[in-house]
């Protein structure tokens, strides 16, 4: 038999207070720890809310100094080339309430940003966020309302950057093989893996 917790009372019978530490760590900006933890990353999932009220993880990666804090209230973070499904920028243009989750290697602690978003284009400030000559076309405009660094528990847990846990890659069918198990496009899973491989080599900008 399954036993449900189903209010915020019952909840909080099966754990402690919040120390006033963590209750008071939250930021209404970003502070400049905040923002050395945001210029070092390279790594940042990007959670947002469709239309119909289902939620939405997006991964988004680039070279560390790629985020750009443009002032301790405003972000921006460049949208490179992807699978063009934009489950992300379409749920922003409906809904433009955004949290995003930083992460630097190496470094137990992370950075937890929340707000409201804008999709910016021909945009001088996208220039900045150039790589390899190409300028994004479009970019992510976070205004921040809350911001706070988080302990490294979890990472620590999962020793993420310790190696413990990793894997063989041939432990795992290859992208295309499972990509070709799970969809009907037709195409082989050599044939994918080989559009894979001309992305991951050719179109990453």
């Amino acid at each position: 038999m399954t036993n449900l917790v189903t209010s915020k009372e019952q909840l909080r019978e099966f754990y402690g207070e919040p120390s006033l530490l963590s209750q008071q760590k939250f930021m209404e900006r970003l502070d400049e720890h905040c923002q050395t933890m945001i210029r070092l990353s390279p790594f940042v999932c990007i959670a947002t809310t469709a239309a119909d009220g289902s939620l939405d993880v997006s991964p988004r990666g680039d070279p560390p100094g790629s985020f750009h804090v443009l002032d301790p209230s405003h972000l921006l973070i460049p949208d490179r080339r992807g699978n063009n499904k934009l489950d992300t920028m379409t749920n922003l243009t409906g809904n433009p309430e955004i949290a995003l989750f930083f992460v630097v290697p190496g470094v137990l602690e992370s950075l937890r940003v929340s707000g409201r978003a804008q999709i910016i284009h021909n945009d001088p400030r996208l220039e900045r966020c150039a790589i390899n000559g190409a300028v994004p076309k479009t970019g992510i405009l976070v205004e921040v309302r809350k911001a706070c660094l988080q302990c490294g528990k979890a990472l620590k847990r999962s020793a993420l950057w310790e190696g413990t846990y990793e894997v063989n890659r041939s432990d795992l069918p290859s992208f295309g093989k499972m990509l070709a198990d799970q969809t009907h496009t037709g195409k082989t899973a050599e044939e994918l893996d080989c559009s894979i491989d001309e992305a991951y080599r050719e179109r990453l900008y």
